[in-house]
C-alpha cells in the first residue's frame, strides 16, 4: 500500500484530466492523461471496488480519458464502426471471459491451497477489465488517424521522454529511490535493479526493464522525427536521438538495447518497404510463437547459446524463463481453447504444499494460460492486423514523410509485440500507439478509395 500522497494523486488524476481536456486539444489531453498516468502514478497501489477492476495506475487514466472524450470534448469512442475483419477479434475479447468462466466451474486443490471456481460474476468482471485494457487501442485509432496527429503523437512522446530522462539520470547516479521517497514504498525487488556495478532507473514505472522499454519507444519516436527532419523544441532530432541511445545504454537491458539499435539502423538506412516487411515478420513470429513452442521448433536453445556468448548471467536468466514457460505452456494445454480463467489457476503449484512454483514473465503465456488460444488470438491479433493493415496502406501512401512515418510506426508496433514473448510490458499507452497505427492506415486506405471513385466519376 502506498502512503496518503499515493492515494491523493490517484484521486486527483481525473481532475488533472478534466483540466487538460478543457484547455488542450483532445489529442494532447489524451496523451497527457494516459501516458502521464503510466509515467507518474504509483505502482500497485489500487482502490478495489466490487465487480469493476481495481482502480490504479493502469485503469484510472483510461477512465479519465473516456470521461474527457465523452463529457468535455463530446466525442464518443467508436469501438466497432468500420472495423471489418477486426470486429471478430473485438467480439472475441468480450465473449472469451464468459466461456472461460463456464468451463472453469471446478475447484482446484493443491495441498492446503484451494483455488475457487470461476463464476459468471468473475467472467463479467474479467470482461470489464479486458475492455478497459484495450480501450486505448480504440482511442488511438480514432484520435490519431491523420498524418499531423500521428506526428504529434511521436513529438509528445519525445518531449515526455526528455523530461523523464532527468529523473532517470538521477536514479542511475543515486539509485532508484524516487518511488520510495514520494509514495512510501519500493514497487519491486531492489536487487533486480542493480546491474554491472550500477543501477537501473525505475522512477514511477515499476521495474528497470519497463523503463528501458519506455526508452526504446522514445528513441524510435525521436529517430522517426530525425528521419522526417522535425525538430523537438528547437532541438536537433539527430542530437536527441543519440541522447536517448546513450540513455538506453545506461538502462542496462540487453534486449531493449538490441531493439533500439535494430530500429535506429533500419529506420535510418533501409527503405520503408523493408521496414514494413520486417514489422510483418515480427508480428507473424509473435502470432506463431505458441504453436512453434508447442511443436518445439522455436530455437530456444540457440538463443540461450547466443546470450551465453555475450553474458553468462543473461543466458542463465533466459534459460530460466524458457524453462518456466515450458511448464506453464504444458499446464495451459490442458485447457487449450479458453484457458484456466483467473484466481491464479493458470499458474503451477506444488501438489503437497500448495506453494506457487511458477514465474510468468511474458504477456503471451499469461494470456494463453488465462484465456486459451482464442483469447491469445483476439488480443495479439489486434497488433498483428494493425501492422498488416499498415502494410496494405503503404501501397497507397503519398510517399516521402508520410510513408516513412507509417513504416517506422509499423516497426515500433512490431517491436511492442515481440517484447511480449519474454516480458509483460503491454501497458495502455502502448495500446494507444498501436491503435494510432491502425487508424492512420485506415485513413490512408479510405482516402485512396475516394480518389479512385472521384477519378472514375470525372472520366
Amino acid at each position: 500500500m502506498g502512503n496518503g500522497f499515493a492515494y491523493t494523486i490517484m484521486a486527483l488524476w481525473p481532475l488533472f484530466a478534466v483540466y487538460w481536456y478543457k484547455t488542450k486539444s483532445i489529442q494532447i489531453a489524451t496523451l497527457w492523461t494516459i501516458l502521464g498516468g503510466f509515467m507518474f502514478l504509483p505502482v500497485k497501489t489500487v482502490v478495489d471496488f466490487p465487480m469493476v477492476p481495481a482502480l490504479g495506475k493502469h485503469t484510472i487514466p483510461i477512465v479519465s480519458a473516456l470521461i474527457g472524450c465523452w463529457l468535455i470534448k463530446r466525442q464518443h469512442i467508436l469501438y466497432f464502426k468500420g472495423l471489418d475483419g477486426i470486429k471478430l477479434l473485438a467480439v472475441l475479447l468480450i465473449v472469451v471471459p464468459f466461456i472461460s468462466a463456464f468451463l472453469n466451474d471446478d475447484v482446484l486443490i493443491f495441498g492446503g491451497l484451494i483455488l475457487p471456481k470461476i463464476t459468471y460474476y468473475d467472467g463479467l468482471s474479467a470482461v470489464i477489465k479486458q475492455f478497459l485494457f484495450v480501450v486505448p487501442f480504440f482511442i488511438g485509432r480514432q484520435l490519431f488517424k491523420s498524418y499531423d496527429c500521428q506526428l504529434l503523437m511521436f513529438r509528445m512522446l519525445v518531449i515526455a521522454g526528455l523530461f523523464y530522462s532527468l529523473l532517470m539520470l538521477f536514479e542511475i547516479r543515486m539509485s532508484p529511490q524516487l518511488h520510495t521517497w514520494i509514495y512510501g514504498y519500493f514497487p519491486h525487488t531492489f536487487g533486480q535493479q542493480i546491474r554491472q556495478g550500477g543501477f537501473r532507473p525505475v522512477v514511477f514505472i515499476g521495474h528497470g526493464l519497463e523503463v528501458a522499454f519506455f526508452t526504446v519507444m522514445v528513441l524510435i519516436a525521436s529517430v522517426l522525427l530525425w528521419k522526417n527532419n522535425v525538430k523537438i523544441k528547437n532541438l536537433a532530432p539527430r542530437v536527441v536521438s543519440f541522447y536517448f541511445l546513450a540513455l538506453l545504454v545506461m538502462c542496462k537491458s540487453v534486449a531493449s538495447l538490441s531493439y533500439g539499435v535494430f530500429a535506429l539502423l533500419l529506420i535510418k538506412f533501409t527503405k520503408p518497404k523493408t521496414q514494413h516487411q520486417l514489422a510483418l515478420l515480427l508480428v507473424t513470429l509473435g502470432m506463431l510463437y505458441p504453436t512453434m513452442s508447442i511443436i518445439k521448433i522455436f530455437p530456444h536453445q540457440a538463443l540461450v547459446n547466443v546470450a551465453e556468448s555475450i553474458d553468462a548471467n543473461r543466458a542463465q536468466s533466459l534459460q530460466f524463463r524458457f524453462n518456466n514457460e515450458e511448464k506453464l505452456l504444458e499446464h495451459a494445454r490442458e485447457r487449450f481453447y479458453f484457458g484456466w480463467g483467473g484466481w491464479g489457476r493458470n499458474r503451477i503449484y506444488d501438489e503437497k504444499t500448495g506453494k506457487d512454483i511458477s514465474v510468468t514473465d511474458g504477456t503471451w503465456i499469461i494470456v494463453f494460460g488465462q484465456s486459451g488460444i482464442f483469447g491469445f488470438v483476439a488480443l495479439f491479433g489486434l497488433l498483428f492486423l494493425s501492422v498488416h493493415r499498415s502494410y496494405v496502406a503503404s501501397r497507397s501512401a503519398e510517399g516521402g514523410a508520410e510513408t516513412s512515418l507509417l513504416a517506422g510506426h509499423a516497426l515500433l508496433v512490431g517491436i511492442i509485440m515481440i517484447d511480449q514473448l519474454p516480458n509483460s510490458s503491454l501497458a495502455p499507452w502502448l495500446w494507444m500507439l498501436a491503435g494510432g497505427l491502425l487508424g492512420r492506415s485506415e485513413e490512408i486506405i479510405q482516402q485512396a478509395k475516394v480518389k479512385i471513385i472521384t477519378s472514375n466519376v470525372l472520366k
